[in-house]
């Protein structure tokens, strides 16, 4: 589908942007609000969008990877769990992240950014249409003999209003197994993407795939199935170092999906989806006291999902929600709603 760019003109100071046991008895879980209508194929990655205009206007997108022959899709939901627009084919998409690109002074540009497995790129859509705005697509890991994409999340420098891609795949080296890629707009009003860096630790188990990026304090967080959540700094000028592993213990198999719930001052919380066991791990976004990588593990909060790959939340309260939504994957096709204050997390 096709239209003439739309930017949103907004201050920046309006803008609301969306942290092995026994398997829990049924009885114990978590219920949704609702469930989605189901995608065609195999539901991945949601990712929550919230009109910066009006908070009441909001859309998950949440990714199709489709059969083995690709045929998936970015499909489009509203707060009913109704499919309210898609776009495919689009060959095996993984993750998905919403952003905003500056365009100018007083103007953004809302954006939905998926990884395309079988094409080597990542994928650019207009919010809040899904209009391709990418050229067909941005080619990342060029020059690498192990290229699939599939994890992504986008930083924004608070300071420089710079919009960043972070990008995994399915494999990788052992060092150097992210790349960060500056986003801008050319003269066409296409999205390009230049390389501006590589880095992370890979242990070689299985994959990397889910990452989730805390833009207000600076870091970027991603799963490394099987071993733990490793964390850095998300500005392409910082140390490469690694500052934490944590969410090392208490783990079925993989470590997957990571949602950040942030509140004011840095407070709030970081989810990871202890996939096979049907439960996510709450960890306190802040860190300790003591140390801000420091991340103990607060709570664990068993769910309704099965095999639950991606999730988002947001802190923002929206219609029917009014402490923040939570969303999250089930390998049926779906995603499911949750209210936040179901969860029962809050210390």
């Amino acid at each position: 589908m096709t239209s003439a760019l739309r930017f949103f003109l907004i201050p920046f100071t309006t803008l609301v942007l969306t942290g092995c046991n026994p398997k829990p008895a049924t009885e114990s879980r978590v219920a949704p609000v609702l469930v989605t209508e189901r995608v065609l194929h195999d539901s991945d990655d949601p990712a929550i969008w919230i009109n910066p205009r009006d908070s009441a206007h909001v859309l998950i997108v949440g990714t199709d990877k489709g059969g083995e022959a690709g045929d998936g899709g970015l499909y489009a939901f509203d707060l009913s769990g109704k499919i309210v627009n898609h776009v495919r084919p689009l060959q095996r998409p993984n993750n998905v992240d919403v952003g905003y690109l500056t365009v100018t002074s007083d103007s953004l540009l809302g954006i939905a950014v998926i990884t395309e497995r079988y094409t080597n790129k990542i994928r650019v859509f207009q919010m809040p249409g899904l209009e391709p705005i990418d050229g067909g697509g941005v080619p990342v890991f060029e020059g690498d003999s192990l290229r699939d994409p599939m994890g992504i999340a986008l930083y924004k420098d608070p300071t420089t209003q710079e919009l960043y891609a972070i990008v995994g795949r399915k494999s990788g080296p052992p060092n150097g197994y992210l790349a960060q890629y500056h986003l801008t707009l050319d003269s066409t009003g296409q999205i390009q993407g230049l390389l501006v860096r590589k880095f992370g630790t890979y242990s070689g188990q299985k994959e990397i795939e889910s990452i989730a990026v805390d833009a207000e304090l600076g870091y970027v967080n991603c799963s490394d199935e099987g071993v733990g959540v490793r964390k850095y700094y998300a500005h392409p000028d910082s140390t490469d170092r690694q500052l934490a592993l944590f969410a090392t213990e208490q783990f079925v198999q993989d470590h997957e999906g990571i949602s950040i719930f942030k509140e004011p001052n840095g407070l709030g919380y970081i989810l990871v989806s202890n996939q096979q066991n049907d439960s996510f791990h709450v960890f306190p976004r802040q860190g300790s006291a003591e140390n801000p990588h420091h991340h103990p593990l607060i709570k664990i909060v068993p769910v309704s999902t099965h095999e639950s790959d991606g999730s988002d939340v947001t802190s923002c309260p929206l219609p029917g929600f009014p402490r923040g939504l939570f969303v999250a994957m089930s390998d049926n096709g779906t995603f499911q709603y949750y209210r936040w204050e179901d969860l029962q997390i809050d210390r």
